[in-house]
């Protein structure tokens, strides 16, 4: 399916811009100045030349790599949390294993949003320097080692250790799926905000579906069960093998790309000093809304399978809820960001999703095991609150620098503001011996996340509030 919508929207598009550039160049006889990504051109004496084989050459590459780069999104997408809600499902087992304290525990929790503050920040500043297929593909390869060495890096040390070279990973390709998204698809934010989001939405349900069963196939262990999931990151670092090199989105091989005469070239817009974008109330209002819904999310990654566990559910069983809860993302994930890129205000989407948190809370508070399926599948409805952040993102900001910037600000700002909620529920729940008081402190949470959530889903740019 993806193969076919790139390639009909790339031979539209590429049919249209021959159309044009031919009749252009047959009229003045001398180069605009733009490639046409259909053909070869030559310049001799200021005129253009077209050569036919390469053309069709050119059509072929451009369909291709497109292709590629959508299965590059997707598998990179995929590999985005297994590394959390597999350890999630192992949660218990890996604290026996390793002699942690339920507060250590939290802190382990806590490590995910920590990394993702700390390396996402650098992402922008990685992409323009070694190019944001570089980036991404680099970052592969350390959640492929991380995943690999950390079951088997011996203490507590070095598993946190090894799980945060597998974290820096996912952070910088987290900030930079936003901005590769708008840079070679800005026609399509919302169509492909939902593909990636929903493969996202698929490798976290899957890895929390199926670390207990892979657990028991291979022998009990906790070990090789979350060193099984290196082979899914393993599998994304070779499509964007071809992208390392390509530093820039030049027209022939970004099918979506801005064309020249619809704004100022390249190099003029690299000139431009960075927005302030500490001075845009939205871009404040999107960051507390992301570090609240990932507050949400990772509280929910790492202690929903034992809130269950704790109250009855077998660990299997338990595993399949925490599953039931992020599967909710796989058809949500696509069609939110369509609906929510077609409203000028996403308001109602934020109220819908926050309203089911607080009676999947209630419910989870009341009656934990008699409703269990129910709770999880409203918190699943709940936890889209994350693809709906992304896609406010692309929204926020007019310019491909300036979702780049939005998207590293308000993740790494976001994923700050959520580092004491996973660490608070471990002390609370060790300090009152059960689960009422973190039930209740996610609850409370849901609250300004709906506040801050509307905030951040009205019209307006963050270009137009900071400045240059």
């Amino acid at each position: 399916m993806m193969g076919l919508m790139a390639s009909d929207e790339t031979r539209t598009e590429t049919r249209t811009k021959t159309r044009t550039e031919t009749r252009t160049e047959t009229q003045t006889g001398t180069q605009t100045g733009t490639q046409t990504g259909t053909g070869a051109q030559g310049r001799a004496g200021g005129v253009v030349s077209e050569v036919p084989g390469e053309a069709s050459a050119t059509r072929a590459w451009t369909t291709w790599t497109t292709r590629l780069l959508i299965l590059g999104i997707v598998l990179a997408a995929v590999n985005l949390r297994p590394a959390i809600t597999s350890l999630g499902a192992l949660l218990e087992e890996v604290r026996d294993g390793l002699g942690m304290s339920g507060s250590i525990a939290g802190l382990l929790t806590s490590v995910p949003p920590l990394c993702f503050a700390v390396f996402g920040v650098t992402a922008p500043r990685l992409a323009r320097r070694f190019g944001p297929g570089a980036v991404v593909c680099a970052g592969m390869v350390a959640i492929t080692a991380g995943l690999l060495i950390r079951p088997y890096a011996g203490g507590t040390g070095g598993f946190l250790a090894a799980t945060a070279l597998a974290l820096m990973g996912i952070a910088v390709s987290n900030v930079l799926m936003p901005v590769i998204v708008k840079r070679y698809f800005p026609d399509r934010v919302g169509s492909m905000t939902g593909l990636y989001s929903m493969a996202l939405a698929f490798g976290t349900s899957v890895a929390a579906a199926a670390t207990v069963p892979l657990t028991d196939a291979l022998g009990g262990h906790w070990q090789p069960g979350l060193a099984v999931w290196a082979v899914l990151p393993a599998l994304a670092v070779l499509p964007w093998i071809p992208f390392v090199r390509n530093r820039k989105a030049p027209a022939s091989t970004a099918p979506y790309a801005p064309r020249p005469e619809d704004g100022r070239s390249a190099e003029k817009r690299a000139e431009q000093p960075p927005l302030r974008i500490t001075r845009s109330r939205t871009a404040w209002a999107l960051a507390v809304f992301f570090g609240l819904q990932a507050t949400a999310a990772y509280i929910t990654m790492g202690w929903m399978a034992q809130i269950f566990r704790d109250s009855g559910v077998s660990a299997g069983t338990a595993g399949l809820l925490l599953a039931v809860i992020m599967v909710m993302g796989v058809p949500l994930a696509f069609v939110i960001p369509r609906v929510a890129s077609r409203l000028p205000h996403q308001g109602p989407i934020v109220v819908v999703l926050g309203v089911c948190g607080l009676a999947g809370y209630a419910g989870l508070y009341f009656a934990p095991v008699g409703g269990a399926w129910a709770w999880a599948l409203l918190l699943g409805v709940s936890n889209c609150a994350f693809p709906l952040a992304l896609t406010m993102v692309g929204m926020r900001a007019r310019t491909g620098a300036g979702v780049a910037q939005l998207s590293a600000f308000a993740q790494s700002t976001g994923y700050l503001i959520s580092i004491p909620g996973p660490l608070l529920v471990g002390v609370l729940y060790q300090h009152s011996g059960g689960w009422g008081l973190p039930i209740a402190l996610m609850s409370a949470l849901m609250v300004p996340q709906i506040v801050v959530g509307v905030l951040a889903g009205r019209d307006r740019t963050v270009e137009d509030e900071a400045g240059r």
